[in-house]
Formats: C-alpha cells, sequence, structure tokens
C-alpha cells in the first residue's frame, strides 16, 4: 500500500485497545441514529447496540474478516474492514472521523486495497447504502461499477486491468 503510505497513513491490525475509538468513529458514521427522539443516555444506548449488532453482523457473516485502524501520524482517524473471498476482496467497512472527511484519506486507502487486488487479479466489491451517495460517488470515480441494485443499496465492483 504504498500509496497509503506516501500519504503518512498507516493501516494497521485493529486491536482490542481500539474499540473505544471504533465505537466512537461509529457514532460519528451514523449521524441518522442521532435523530432518535430521547434522552441522550438512550440514543448512546442505541449507538452502541447498534454498533455491537454491525461487529456481530461482520463477524457471523465474514468470520476471516481482517479490521484495521487507519492513523495518520499516529493519530487513528479511520476504520478499514475487508475480507478476502474465494472470489473477490470485499470492502465490509470503511469510516473516518469527521475531521479527516474530505480529505482524501479513503481515496488512499481504496487506492490501496485496488493495488492489492491488482497484484493477485482479485475484483474489489462493497455494497453502498442509498442513504450514502457521498460513498457511491467516490467508489463510482475510483472505477468501481454498479453490479447489482435494489432500492437499498447497490454492490459495486472494481475489476483489476489485464496485463
Amino acid at each position: 500500500m504504498n500509496s497509503v503510505a506516501a500519504e503518512g497513513l498507516v493501516v494497521r491490525p485493529s486491536q482490542v485497545s481500539d474499540g473505544p475509538f471504533l465505537q466512537s468513529l461509529y457514532q460519528t458514521a451514523r449521524a441518522d441514529l442521532q435523530w432518535i427522539d430521547g434522552e441522550h443516555e438512550q440514543v448512546q444506548q442505541v449507538v452502541a447496540q447498534q454498533f455491537q449488532v454491525q461487529e456481530q453482523g461482520l463477524g457471523d457473516n465474514f468470520p476471516n474478516a481482517m479490521h484495521y485502524v487507519v492513523e495518520k501520524l499516529g493519530t487513528a482517524i479511520g476504520a478499514l474492514s475487508t475480507d478476502f473471498g474465494p472470489n473477490e476482496i470485499r470492502v465490509l467497512y470503511l469510516a473516518f472521523i469527521p475531521q479527516a472527511r474530505g480529505q482524501g484519506y479513503g481515496r488512499a486507502v481504496l487506492q490501496g486495497v485496488q493495488k492489492a487486488a491488482q497484484q493477485i487479479r482479485c475484483p474489489v466489491a462493497t455494497v453502498v447504502w442509498s442513504s450514502n451517495p457521498h460513498a457511491r460517488q467516490h467508489y463510482l470515480a475510483l472505477g468501481f461499477e454498479v453490479q447489482e441494485r435494489n432500492p437499498a443499496a447497490e454492490r459495486l465492483v472494481w475489476y483489476p486491468k489485464g496485463n
């Protein structure tokens, strides 16, 4: 992932000690949950439960998934979860803290994934929710194509260039 290193980013395996950061990141990535009508503590409890549901779901559906923390100059700024399946690399989760959004870090991380996939001639796939047009735009700009579509989400795939 030289392009990632060139940006001053480090993508490292997540550790148990990253739990509080990852939960906080999830909360900022799910702004929709802040619209819940209720006391602050109740909203925080729902966010924590949704985080656990996501973690459990990833573990159940992708038991071999790899989870990473993205750091900039030693400070955690994002997270990436991938699954190296038999036919594709799946980007399961990619999120950044608000201060790191719009800086090109997501693009750099995804280009690193694409570079790894290119080396082994493997497609990269992800699912983007219809409620996240910004992410969809970024994936399409990186050469991902819509492979499947339903009202809730689209499955996007990037295919390596033949050499």
